[in-house]
């Protein structure tokens, strides 16, 4: 059985999607909560979600209790524009 890596823009596909779509609650998602969602460890999550958050793709709220994380339009409009891109490198036989 071969073993196949994630790359780092899937990564990020699958934070924004876990954002957008699977959030517990209207304030967002935990830290917590992606890293289950998204399989990945706490350092490289958060070096990640800073970069989503500097670039716009996530919006941050803290709270009294924990820092939440919501999509963005911009997010979305990333999101989407990614998944077109997907598809099209997968009708070629390319993996991205």
């Amino acid at each position: 059985m071969a073993i196949t890596y994630r790359t780092h823009m899937s990564i990020i596909g699958d934070i924004l999607s876990t954002a957008r779509d699977e959030v517990p609650d209207e304030s967002g998602a935990s830290i917590t909560y992606l890293i289950r969602k998204a399989n990945i460890s706490y350092a490289r999550l958060s070096k990640i979600l800073d970069t989503l958050v500097s670039q716009g793709l996530l919006e941050q709220s803290n709270s009294d209790r924990a820092c939440k994380y919501r999509i963005s339009n911009r997010g979305r409009e990333f999101l989407q524009a990614y998944r077109g891109f997907r598809e099209f490198a997968d009708s070629f036989g390319l993996r991205i």
